[in-house]
């Protein structure tokens, strides 16, 4: 669990901002709630520091601490689940970034782990609108190009929550933290229409939704490669010297 805390000094942080022209840093959002009963309720967060690490073996980045509870009230049902409010984690995101931008580091991109944060969209939408640097990253054409290179077999929409990616990610990064039984939890709920009205014990018992029993290390080891490879462009675009690139 060590690799969740960046080991940087500040030393560190100004030797890495010395060597490009615009300081970038990456912040990991991931949530603490219900991924049924084999994976913990910190997934999530796992995932999105996984994703955030292999990219700052990848580029020069400022990379931070997680933020590890944010808007899981759809899972609200289940035993251990906590939740902030939208309005909280819009309040979080922006004061990092503000602070950021006290101490040179100009652009801000955030790695979300947990579909349920909506809010984050507005965030980076607001923050690029009044001229400041921001992304929002994966987006869903980052995870489909990752789904298709690792050979993840279920969809987007059926991988919905606990499913073949979260798995494989995991028996990758920390194989110690799962559980027996992703072998045999695969529960497939496609229409979700009414989701935010009923929540998710509104289509699963289990807590699960996709096909857990497909998921792999090998996996997961391609879809860290492919989403490093896919930030490329986000990096380009927030370091370049086009002060009208949005986010």
């Amino acid at each position: 669990m060590s690799d969740l805390v960046p080991a940087d000094t500040t030393e560190d942080v100004r030797a890495r901002g010395a060597g490009v022209s615009r300081q970038v840093a990456v912040l990991p959002v991931g949530s603490f709630e219900q991924h049924g009963a084999f994976l913990p309720l910190a997934t999530d967060t796992l995932v999105a520091c996984a994703v955030a690490r292999e990219i700052a073996g990848a580029y020069p980045v400022h990379l931070l601490p997680p933020v590890t509870i944010s808007c899981s009230h759809e899972h609200a049902a289940w035993p251990g689940t906590v939740s902030i409010s939208s309005v909280t984690l819009h309040a979080v995101v922006r004061d990092i970034a503000v602070s950021l931008r006290r101490s040179g580091v100009e652009a801000l991109v955030v790695v979300n782990g947990h579909g349920g944060n909506y809010v984050l969209g507005n965030v980076v939408q607001e923050s690029s609108a009044r001229g400041e640097r921001m992304a929002l990253f994966p987006a869903p054409e980052d995870w489909e190009e990752a789904r298709e290179r690792a050979g993840v077999v279920t969809s987007l929409l059926t991988d919905m929550h606990a499913g073949e990616i979260e798995t494989s990610i995991l028996l990758h990064a920390h194989p110690e933290m799962l559980r027996p039984g992703y072998e045999t939890s695969d529960f497939v709920a496609d229409d979700r229409r009414h989701l935010l009205t009923l929540g998710m014990s509104g289509y699963t018992d289990s807590g699960v939704i996709g096909r857990p029993s497909l998921g792999s290390a090998e996996k997961g080891k391609e879809l860290l490669a492919s989403l490093a490879d896919s930030f490329g462009a986000y990096f380009s675009m927030l370091t370049s010297a086009d002060d009208g690139a949005d986010g």
